[in-house]
């Protein structure tokens, strides 16, 4: 509990943080996540709806975060159970958090399709990651910003454990897509 305590404490800092800078200021409710384990026996899938963040336009920084409880769409309910007990560990690291910054210069206020690449920390399982993260961002004529994301995450740089009894079930690299629109934060 404590664990989402401090990254919703984290998100709205951020926000107070960058409220001051006004229209500059995007936010995203209710994003996409999307998982898939591909292992030699079985296929893993599952989908989060409740991605969240804020990106600043001005400094070209953002939050992101997810609640790993939320993943819904495993091959069974007992399949989630063990996710969520046995691997992630979520009731100990309730939230993955990526936060960073954009590395290309990208002028938000002009409608487009622009190719980046953002740097940051992706937390995972407790365990911090410095990333940098390849995304296409399209803002459109309303100032809406889409961004979406595909890579890949290996467990072991994220202290995920996996069993010898369900080696060839799990796999050790998972292919990661997010999917998410920012939009004006309202005051």
């Amino acid at each position: 509990m404590r664990e989402v305590k401090c990254c919703w404490i984290f998100l709205i800092v951020q926000l107070m943080t960058m409220t001051a800078v006004g229209q500059n200021i995007m936010q995203c409710l209710g994003g996409t996540a999307t998982f898939t384990s591909n292992a030699p026996l079985e296929v893993i899938q599952a989908e989060s709806n409740q991605l969240k963040g804020v990106l600043d336009k001005s400094s070209k920084t953002f939050a992101f975060t997810v609640d790993m409880q939320s993943f819904e769409g495993f091959n069974s309910p007992l399949q989630q159970t063990h996710f969520n007990e046995n691997y992630m560990e979520s009731q100990k690291f309730p939230m993955a958090t990526f936060k960073g910054k954009i590395i290309e210069n990208i002028d938000f206020d002009t409608p487009g399709t622009y190719k980046a690449r953002a740097k940051g920390k992706l937390t995972i399982h407790g365990v911090e990651h410095e990333r940098i993260i390849r995304s296409d961002i399209i803002i459109d004529e309303q100032g809406s910003i889409l961004i979406s994301s595909e890579f890949t995450i290996l467990l072991k740089d994220h202290e995920i454990r996996i069993p010898k009894i369900v080696y060839q079930k799990i796999a050790e690299i998972i292919l990661v897509r997010v999917t998410l629109i920012l939009d004006p934060k309202e005051s």
